[in-house]
């Protein structure tokens, strides 16, 4: 089992938009909640453009487990959590929650890309620290 450690909990409100001919939200919006998450906590990592680079981030892969469905009105709670990092890797785990019951968890795969060369490239040393400290 890969170990993770919890780095960030987002709470999103959902939107009345959010849901689908079906009365739930659509299945495509959990990897918004995601993603949202994702991005928060790599902003708050390292603020955009203070020292990025020509780094950039990809998803190499993204699943997610429906357990049940969720309605509006309500605020998911998206608990994210890393694995080890790898050479150009990091993979991430989520847990959406509404009034602490789960209603999904899923996975993606980070890869960093020399945005330049659109390449793979070893995580950055100081991303590298950061991320293996996390932020919550």
């Amino acid at each position: 089992m890969t170990e993770k450690k919890l780095v960030h909990v987002e709470r999103i409100p959902v939107r009345w938009g959010d849901m689908d001919a079906m009365g739930h939200v659509n299945n495509t919006v959990y990897f918004r909640f995601m993603e949202q998450t994702r991005i928060s906590w790599f902003g708050a990592l390292l603020p955009r453009g203070e020292a990025w680079g020509t780094t950039g981030i990809v998803i190499a892969n993204a699943s997610c487990n429906f357990k049940k469905a969720i309605n509006y009105p309500a605020t998911v709670e998206v608990k994210m959590y890393a694995g080890a990092a790898g050479g150009s890797s990091l993979p991430t785990f989520y847990e959406l929650a509404v009034e602490g019951q789960i209603h999904a968890d899923g996975s993606a795969t980070v890869v960093f890309i020399d945005m330049e060369k659109q390449k793979a490239m070893r995580i950055p040393e100081n991303l590298r620290n950061l991320i293996s400290k996390g932020i919550q």
